[in-house]
């Protein structure tokens, strides 16, 4: 987030927030805390947990993590896109725990969200938006989203004027989904904008609120995504943070909960500033606190591309062979 300290007495100056409007999210052809069906992946269908563990994360679940990378949203300029880091981390947890751990972590293209997605920009997004364009993308191209070795995070979107932002392209097209650039021309030379790349779909996804909902979810499922009060994360470097919070303006991951010595609960939170901040980039949050318990979202992994599975095209170098026929146009929601 982009904040400024009052030079005097040390405030936190207001700022912006970094989730749109029901209204603007709609207007997106988002549905508001929508779901995508009550088949087999409902939620509801999940079997309830009478004595929830005081602690559970998917982080150190059995002595071993199954949490990918930790993000940072802010560089290399700043960029209001936690919504869409929120999403793919916590749907990369879920193919990592999908996989059971084995292989390299598979981290998904954020920037491919901000460029195809129109779901949102650097100026603001939503919790449920993510989700409802990668199931449609899923649905009806049986292509989900591309992986981060084939379009790295720029931290720029058409409306961001921050940075080089405004000297960059990132239109919904072929090279800016999945990319490669040929050292030798007989390779390729340019950037060749793939029509064949490693990608994951996401079968289904669903709005949740609450405390049960939340345990339930994520002990049976995974890391889930959530709104958040920023304001008091700010400056936050370590402990539980109890404040109640005034308004969602950002959206985390939420990997688990615990229990603290004198009897606090809190949830395990994965933040996208990067791990120079708070506890090498998670905060903890009371039960209750931060408005965190009101909008969160799940997703369920459709099919991923993974060593493992031998479902890989072999592209060459410059991406001559894989290269796309023609460019994607943008899916609306």
């Amino acid at each position: 987030m982009k904040w400024a300290f009052a030079a005097a007495i040390g405030l936190v100056e207001s700022r912006k927030s970094e989730l749109l409007s029901r209204e603007a999210t709609e207007a997106l052809g988002v549905i508001w805390r929508g779901n995508s069906s009550k088949d087999q992946h409902s939620h509801d269908l999940l079997l309830a947990v009478e004595d929830m563990p005081d602690s559970f994360n998917w982080c150190d679940k059995d002595g071993k993590s199954y949490c990918t990378m930790s993000r940072n949203q802010h560089i290399p300029q700043y960029c209001g896109s936690c919504w869409a880091h929120g999403a793919i981390s916590a749907l990369g947890d879920r193919i990592k725990i999908a996989r059971g751990g084995m292989g390299i972590d598979i981290n998904l293209a954020v920037q491919h969200l901000l460029n195809c997605g129109n779901v949102g920009s650097c100026k603001g997004g939503s919790v449920d938006g993510p989700y409802q364009w990668i199931h449609h993308l899923s649905k009806t191209t049986g292509t989900g989203i591309s992986y981060e070795t084939a379009q790295p995070y720029l931290a720029c979107s058409s409306d961001s004027d921050e940075g080089f932002c405004k000297h960059v392209d990132t239109s919904c097209k072929a090279v800016n989904t999945a990319r490669t650039c040929g050292s030798f021309s007989q390779e390729g030379g340019p950037c060749t904008g793939l029509g064949n790349y490693p990608n994951a779909t996401i079968s289904a996804y669903g709005s949740i609120s609450g405390v049960e909902a939340m345990q339930k979810e994520i002990f049976h499922r995974g890391t889930i995504t959530c709104g958040i009060d920023a304001m008091p994360l700010l400056n936050y470097e370590s402990g539980i943070i109890k404040e109640k919070g005034s308004q969602v303006d950002h959206v985390i991951s939420v990997t688990g909960w615990g229990k603290d010595a004198d009897g606090t609960k809190y949830w395990i939170v994965r933040n996208s500033w990067g791990e120079y901040w708070g506890e090498m980039g998670f905060v903890r949050v009371a039960f209750g606190a931060l408005q965190i318990e009101e909008m969160c979202s799940w997703a369920v992994p459709g099919g991923y591309v993974a060593a493992e599975l031998s479902n890989q095209v072999h592209c060459h170098e410059g991406g001559d062979n894989c290269a796309a026929k023609e460019a994607p146009k943008s899916i609306v929601v």
